[in-house]
């Protein structure tokens, strides 16, 4: 199948294009930038006259709630969720049921997903057996059957010894830890950020310093084992700051943001919205400064969906009883440009942060626009808006916390190794 992409605006992150070009695609790679390769015949010819035609996006963390939890999602749904929002490859945690702790459950979800011929999808086996903090997975059997990286999803390892282990075996042979830094005990029972709006509505906190103190914990260990770390979710503005300060220092450490927490704050719970019942809770208005500023200068590497679909039954309950989560796949482009427009940041550093530095994190061939790079792209409209309501979403979980807002930034065709897997309705 060989493709034509005319008239785009093509911008690529990492060779810092930013021009009006051609892209010619054929064997599933991107052919030519330009001018077209010879004998170049197109099967099909996209025009993309006043589009922005930009890497496939690349999100840390979607949960796809197979194997186990097909009630609320599907692997087919939420793949198409994610095409229909340009991402083209996505981590997933291990948190599924059953977890993700044997080689064979990665294998039968890496078959599922590449059988659907949507977007990739890279599991992080878990770090841990049933993800209880006591004893190490097989990591090698897992990394052999196709895991990326090692995680323990929202769930922490208490026991230092087992966290000291794991980092040393981790570093031995060059895997990447994607560690979530919250204090368990300090977390336990909380629903919200510990600050004047969770006392006002009488909802159990959790401190910012949960984050600041798990986090010390993981940076001191990664210092001392050499360790390659990567935290998921950041959320608070001390935790900014000390990464910042370890990355000073030269440690092997990125971290990411989720998109909710780069646009809400605590004061979005005002009216108990169960939809803002979220992993790390959203924190103050300094905290989503901190963030904002750490997106900008550097200090934090990528944004990601956190994408977390529930089923409705699960947020009908009050506040504090409904599940965590919020829908996000096909909000984590639109999320990232409203963004970007607000604190004035170029399109290239802002599609970056949800491709080509989210892809160098995972360590995966991804989220640029190369001669003979995989023909992963996206192609949108940045000044079409839409409304983000349940029947515009793919996604079998139609939660949200932006539901009824109107964002710009509107995907139009999206292609997987070089075929056309979706295409907007006019």
């Amino acid at each position: 199948m060989k493709i034509h992409i005319k008239n785009g605006r093509v911008i690529d992150p990492i060779s810092q294009l930013d021009s009006q070009l051609d892209v010619y695609i054929g064997a599933g790679k991107i052919l030519a930038l330009g001018n077209a390769p010879a004998g170049f015949v197109a099967n099909q010819t996209i025009d993309a006259s006043n589009l922005i035609v930009c890497p496939g996006l690349v999100d840390l963390s979607a949960r796809l709630r197979e194997p186990g939890e097909e009630y609320k999602t599907t692997l087919v749904s939420e793949l198409q969720a994610a095409v229909a929002g340009g991402v083209t490859s996505l981590a997933c945690p291990p948190d599924t049921d059953p977890v993700l702790d044997e080689p064979g459950l990665v294998k039968m979800l890496k078959h599922r997903a590449k059988q659907l011929n949507l977007a990739h999808v890279y599991p992080l086996g878990a770090l841990t057996r049933q993800l209880q903090g006591t004893v190490l997975a097989e990591m090698g059997e897992l990394r052999e059957a196709g895991c990326v990286g090692f995680s323990q999803a929202n769930m922490a390892i208490t026991d230092t010894q087992v966290l000291w282990r794991a980092m040393e075996y981790a570093a031995t042979f060059g895997y990447t830890l994607f560690l979530y830094a919250e204090d368990a005990f300090l977390a336990k029972d909380g629903v919200a950020h510990d600050g004047e709006v969770a006392s006002r509505l009488g909802l159990k906190g959790i401190p910012s310093a949960a984050e600041a103190l798990a986090l010390a914990g993981l940076l001191r260990i990664a210092k001392e084992t050499g360790a390659k770390l990567h935290i998921s979710r950041l959320s608070t503005a001390e935790g900014v700051n000390m990464i910042r300060e370890a990355k000073k220092q030269g440690l092997s450490i990125s971290c990411d943001v989720s998109a909710n927490h780069v646009h809400l704050t605590e004061h979005d719970l005002a009216y108990f919205d169960s939809n803002c019942h979220l992993k790390p809770p959203l924190r103050s208005q300094r905290d989503q400064a901190a963030i904002s500023a750490g997106l900008k200068d550097g200090t934090i590497d990528a944004i990601c969906s956190d994408h977390t679909p529930v089923d409705d039954d699960g947020k009908l309950a009050p506040f504090a009883e409904a599940e965590i989560g919020a829908s996000g796949l096909e909000l984590l482009l639109t999320l990232t440009l409203k963004w970007a427009n607000q604190e004035k940041i170029s399109l290239i550093q802002a599609l970056g942060l949800i491709s080509a530095s989210s892809a160098k994190i995972l360590g995966i061939p991804a989220g640029q626009l190369s001669v003979n790079s995989d023909a992963d792209i996206c192609v949108f409209d940045p000044s079409l808006y839409w409304k983000v309501e349940a029947g515009n979403l793919k996604s079998q979980g139609k939660n949200s916390p932006f539901t009824g807002l109107e964002l710009a930034g509107k995907v139009k065709y999206t292609l997987v190794n070089g075929q056309l897997v979706y295409q907007a309705q006019p």
